[in-house]
Parts: C-alpha cells; sequence; structure tokens
C-alpha cells in the first residue's frame, strides 16, 4: 500500500508559508500536516483557526490538523469553519475524548486521536468506532527536530492488530522523527501514513518532490 505523506508545515518558512503548501502540495503531500499549540498542553505556540483559515485557499489537499492544546472540545467550530479536514486530539487534553471525537465528525471532520510516547494504546480502545485516524507520537509532542524514539514501534504494531481487529478504516499516522531511514520501520511496523518536517522542507523547493519520493522509498509521484 502507498504511505501517505503528511508534510508539517511547523518546519516550513513561516514568511511565505502560502507559497510553501503550494510547493509540498506541487510536489506529492497527500496531506497537509498542521500542529497547533497552545503553550499549556505543550511548551510551544506556533497558530491556530485563523491562520489556517487563510491558508485554506492554497491546497485542496486535505488538511491534517493535530490539536496540542487543552480543551479542545471549544475549539471544534473554529477548525471546520477554518477548513480543517482531519482534527486530532490527546486524550489526556480532553476528559470527554468520546464525545468531543463525535463532535468533530458531527462538524463534518474526520476525528483523530494521538498517543503521546509514554501513552498506552488500550486509550483507543473504547474509541475505535468514533475514529477516522490515530496519530502515534514518536517523539514527545511539542518541538520540531527530535529523533525517533524506537520503542514507539511496538506501539505502531499493537494499534495496527487493534485496527484489524476492529474492522475500521483507520488511518495509522506516525509524527515525529520521521526520515528515509525511519519511515520503513514505521511503515513495516503497520503505519499507513507518515508526518514529517525536516526531512521534508530541507533543502528548499527544488528538494520537496525527491525528499517525499525519499520517504516513501523512492516512489515519486
Amino acid at each position: 500500500m502507498r504511505p501517505l505523506i503528511s508534510p508539517s508545515i511547523l518546519s516550513a518558512d513561516f514568511a511565505c508559508l502560502g507559497a510553501e503548501i503550494e510547493a509540498i502540495d506541487a510536489a506529492g503531500a497527500d496531506m497537509i500536516h498542521m500542529d497547533v499549540m497552545d503553550g499549556h498542553y505543550v511548551p510551544n505556540l506556533t497558530f491556530g483557526a485563523p491562520v489556517i483559515k487563510k491558508l485554506r485557499a492554497c491546497s485542496q489537499k486535505p488538511f491534517d490538523v493535530h490539536l496540542m492544546i487543552s480543551n479542545p472540545a471549544q475549539y471544534i467550530h473554529a477548525f471546520a469553519e477554518a477548513g480543517a479536514d482531519y482534527l486530532t486530539i490527546h486524550p489526556e487534553a480532553d476528559p470527554h475524548a468520546h464525545r468531543t471525537l463525535q463532535a468533530i465528525r458531527q462538524a463534518g471532520m474526520k476525528a483523530g486521536i494521538a498517543l503521546n510516547p509514554s501513552t498506552p494504546t488500550d486509550h483507543v480502545d473504547y474509541l475505535l468506532d468514533t475514529l477516522d485516524l490515530i496519530l502515534v507520537m514518536s517523539v514527545n509532542p511539542g518541538f520540531g527536530g527530535q529523533s525517533f524514539i524506537h520503542n514507539q514501534l511496538q506501539k505502531i504494531s499493537d494499534l495496527r492488530d487493534r485496527i484489524e481487529a476492529s474492522g475500521q478504516d483507520i488511518i495509522l499516522e506516525v509524527d515525529g522523527g520521521v526520515t528515509p531511514e525511519t519511515a520503513p520501520l514505521a511503515l513495516s511496523a503497520g503505519a499507513t501514513s507518515l508526518v514529517a518536517g525536516t526531512a521534508v522542507f530541507k533543502g528548499g523547493k527544488s528538494a520537496y518532490a525527491d525528499n517525499i519520493a525519499a520517504l516513501r522509498g523512492g516512489l515519486k509521484v
């Protein structure tokens, strides 16, 4: 199965985000990954729904929005109106994750759950029927450019087994330290989508297509 590639614009040039999104779209990205951080749930600040709304016109590819924020439920409609296609939350940030995932779907988006390196896989056991995406964090969230945590490969494998047993059509995505060296490991463990920032955006726009192809094992589109 051809893996989905979702470049993280956290590693893009923030002075020209619109042009950067257009460039990775043309280079073969399947989705556009957007990390929203509030400086509370994670120790960093990025951007919010108003920025995403402005960027929506730059690509028809799905916007894969990852909320690293507290109380995500109160922002569901803002991100729906901004044009998010996938909206992913962390269970630690929401005591009523099941209800929030349902609300995400009711707002017309696909619902995702993100698991930090220390979050056990059984967090998804009673959520599978509300999920379209599971995101495995292979680094601790909050900063780009970190190294892949290899013990997350077992988590990816365990989640693949859970998804297969459920019969649900759920994307299994991996984010953090994804490079041409670690991508095959994640895919072999059962991932179907890869988030990459530094590995995609290094070298400038002329390198983006080759960088994306390298994550797919050399297969260009």
